[in-house]
């Protein structure tokens, strides 16, 4: 059984950073594509990065709006994937998912973005950034 559990949120000011984790089980990575997405109320949910980690090693892929401030990696030893989010911005504020899904074509490219193609969701972690 897939199991996703999210920590690591938090009330912060523009500019500071946070980490945020889910920890994972049920599932070997190889097969998988992980992901990150976020929501606020009113709005569709939005995918912020993914990863895919296979033998010869990892292929991610961000959302432009996350591009130089945002970090997506996995802990495989600790069965952990890892959000680094940095210089955030008000913009940044809402809550965020992590999810998992079988391995699909496209997961660490645009196609990867969209949360339809994504199974299995964590309860999700609030970040709220204050200017």
């Amino acid at each position: 059984q897939v199991q996703l559990a999210e920590s690591g949120g938090g009330s912060v000011q523009a500019g500071d950073s946070l980490k945020l984790s889910c920890g994972t089980s049920g599932f070997t990575y190889s097969g998988y594509c992980m992901g990150w997405f976020r929501q606020v109320p009113g709005k569709q949910r939005e995918g912020i990065a993914t990863l895919y980690f296979g033998g010869s090693g990892s292929l991610h892929n961000l959302h432009d709006s996350v591009k130089g401030r945002f970090t997506i990696s996995l802990d495989n030893a600790k069965k952990t994937l890892f959000l680094q989010m940095n210089d955030l911005k008000p913009d940044d504020t809402a809550m965020y998912y992590c999810a998992a899904s079988r391995l699909f074509q496209g997961c660490t490219t645009k196609t990867g973005l969209e949360s339809e193609r994504w199974h299995y969701w964590g309860q999700g972690t609030q970040v709220t950034v204050s200017s």
